[in-house]
C-alpha cells in the first residue's frame, strides 16, 4: 500500500495564512463590540482546531527549527483554548446572583 503526503510549500503556508488573518479580521471587525467576548468565548472548539494544526505540524517536522515552531504552536494554542475558558467561567460568574444579604 503506497500513501500519498501532501506537502505544503512556504509560499502556499504563507498564502493560507494572509487568506485565514484577512477573513478572520473582516469576521470579527463586523461584530459590535458588545458581543466580542462572548463570540470569543463561546468558540472555544476554534482553538482545539489551532492545537491539532500545530500538532500536525509538529509531528511532520523533519528539522529542530520545524519541531521547535511545532511546540511553541502547541503550546500556544493549549494556552489560548485554556484562556479561552477561563474567560468563559469568569463571564457566566458575572451573572449568577449574588449571595449577599442586605440590611
Amino acid at each position: 500500500m503506497e500513501y500519498v503526503t501532501t506537502a505544503l510549500t512556504g509560499l502556499v503556508a504563507l498564502y493560507i495564512f494572509m487568506l485565514a488573518a484577512f477573513t478572520g479580521y473582516e469576521i470579527i471587525g463586523r461584530v459590535p463590540a458588545i458581543l466580542h467576548t462572548p463570540l470569543m468565548s463561546g468558540s472555544n472548539f476554534i482553538h482545539g482546531i489551532v492545537v491539532v494544526g500545530a500538532l500536525w505540524a509538529l509531528i511532520n517536522a523533519t528539522s529542530p527549527l520545524e519541531q521547535a515552531i511545532g511546540f511553541f504552536g502547541v503550546l500556544l494554542g493549549a494556552g489560548n483554548a485554556a484562556g479561552g475558558y477561563v474567560v468563559t467561567e469568569r463571564m457566566l460568574e458575572m451573572f449568577k446572583p449574588s449571595n449577599k444579604k442586605k440590611g
